[in-house]
């Protein structure tokens, strides 16, 4: 009813990947016979959704035309135009913050979609030469950031191994106007970032080639999470605990700072890696997210009491950047828990303070410190 009673058509639904790494394009698809059936001459239909190249006109367009009887471009218009919005600021990213990617199957579709979106961004319109070529560009944004974030992920191991603070590193690389170097983190979750490298690398392997690059980043960020637990036990074994006995307290479940969202979220990683490791009494705080399904499923507990979790806790870990935690001092953790603790900063945020001295404190991209 929705697709008869509009002409211009928009389809944002989510395509993550299957149990082998490929994209499960099969809520595309659900939407697409949908919208097929109210289809009418005239109309325009807008793929925004991060696919793999070549999904508008081989996947898409095939439905569309059949459950419509139509032809793309000659009776109805289909385009490509990737969201590029953040959580929590959709509305502002599209209307004035980025240019609008568009790129249709044929010129009629371009000039139009082109016209629609010009009218709302005004930041205005990036016409590409194809759908095809707007579908990979969204792509290689995010692919860029993975990346970027695996330098950073390695380069602030080796800075914790010298016994230098990454970031200090990092801010004055970037003073430098062609250094863009992004925060190391615990790892990469979310909807995106984590999903993309994987789009490319089976389209290369279809297509004979190795994307190598884009491969290692991947498997840098992928691995973070167990580097956490590394520091982990390397910190409970420096303090003489024994892991069967002691209380983890990991902060964030979000994937990302301030939001409610936890899709591919590393601390499932995490807490999953600590299981393994004999570490079974983990209590997960998130001051955003009261209820998680796959985390119970998991076997960890979630509260949004910052009290009741690191009560007595022997391991805190910074997972997510909440603004929440950054307000945080080292000795607010130490005197929360009671006793001595080990500190894993997985976000480098938490400004390092000497406070009881029976403590230790490390960052992914800051050394060892008695705290």
């Amino acid at each position: 009813e929705a697709s008869l009673n509009s002409e211009v058509k928009l389809i944002a639904v989510p395509v993550g990947l299957d149990d082998e790494k490929r994209a499960d394009l099969s809520a595309l698809k659900s939407a697409a016979i949908s919208i097929g059936k109210g289809l009418k001459k005239g109309d325009l239909v807008i793929l925004e959704s991060s696919v793999p190249p070549g999904t508008t006109g081989g996947f898409l367009k095939p439905i569309l035309e059949e459950i419509s009887g139509l032809k793309a471009e000659k009776d109805f218009g289909l385009a490509y135009s990737p969201e590029r919005i953040a959580e929590g600021r959709a509305i502002k990213d599209i209307v004035e913050n980025y240019p609008k990617i568009v790129g249709g199957i044929g010129p009629e579709s371009s000039r139009v979609a082109s016209a629609l979106y010009s009218a709302i961004a005004r930041k205005g319109v990036i016409l590409m030469s194809s759908d095809v070529a707007a579908e990979l560009e969204k792509l290689v944004e995010g692919i860029y950031r993975d990346v970027n974030i695996a330098l950073a992920n390695e380069i602030a191991g080796l800075c914790r191994t010298l016994g230098l603070d990454f970031e200090e590193i990092r801010m004055a690389s970037n003073s430098q106007p062609f250094c863009h170097l992004h925060k190391a983190g615990a790892g990469v979750g979310g909807y995106c970032i984590p999903v993309y490298p994987y789009f490319l690398m089976k389209i290369g392997e279809d297509h004979g080639l190795n994307l190598k690059l884009t491969e290692t980043g991947r498997r840098i960020n992928e691995g973070m999470p167990k580097e956490v637990v590394r520091l982990i036990v390397e910190g409970t074994d420096k303090l003489g605990l024994n892991k069967e006995m002691v209380k983890v307290a990991l902060l964030g479940l979000a994937f990302r700072g301030d939001v409610p969202d936890s899709r591919l979220s590393p601390t499932y990683e995490i807490v999953k890696e600590l299981l393994r490791e004999g570490y079974d009494a983990i209590t997960v705080h998130d001051p955003l997210i009261d209820n998680d399904k796959k985390l119970r499923e998991i076997g960890a507990k979630l509260t949004n009491d910052l009290e009741e979790a690191v009560r007595e806790a022997d391991v805190v870990v910074i997972v997510t950047d909440h603004s929440a935690y950054k307000k945080l001092s080292v000795s607010k953790f130490r005197k929360l828990a009671g006793k001595p603790i080990v500190l894993v900063d997985g976000r480098d945020i938490l400004k390092i303070e000497a406070c009881f001295g029976d403590s230790l404190y490390v960052g992914v991209g800051r050394p060892w410190t008695s705290i």
